[in-house]
């Protein structure tokens, strides 16, 4: 199973940067349940862009390299449930004064 999981890894690029996913960090852990035959991706924790237009793009970019990824272990490991979350930082307010 390793061994599919690290070629994945190493075959799925950012369509930005064409670096791979393994390059990139984008993955921080995988969890496999070989009862529930379910594999459990979990992505990189991003930091948000603060500035609207970036947010989009990076969205979409970030949305298709998931869709990317999830499309690779689907082909790799079929006969298993596979699931990529995206884990999203929490939020924190603002340090400045938004009403100056």
């Amino acid at each position: 199973m390793k061994e599919k999981i690290d070629q994945v890894l190493d075959t799925v690029k950012e369509p930005e940067t064409g670096l791979t996913m393994a390059q990139l960090g984008f993955v921080e852990r995988v969890r496999y349940n070989e009862q529930k035959k379910k594999l459990t991706v979990f992505s990189c924790n991003l930091k948000p862009n603060h500035k609207y237009c970036c947010t989009v793009i990076q969205g979409l970019l970030i949305s298709g390299t998931i869709n990317s990824l999830t499309d690779a272990f689907q082909k790799a490991v079929p006969d298993l449930a596979v699931e990529v979350v995206r884990d999203t930082p929490a939020f924190t307010p603002p340090t400045h004064n938004l009403f100056t």
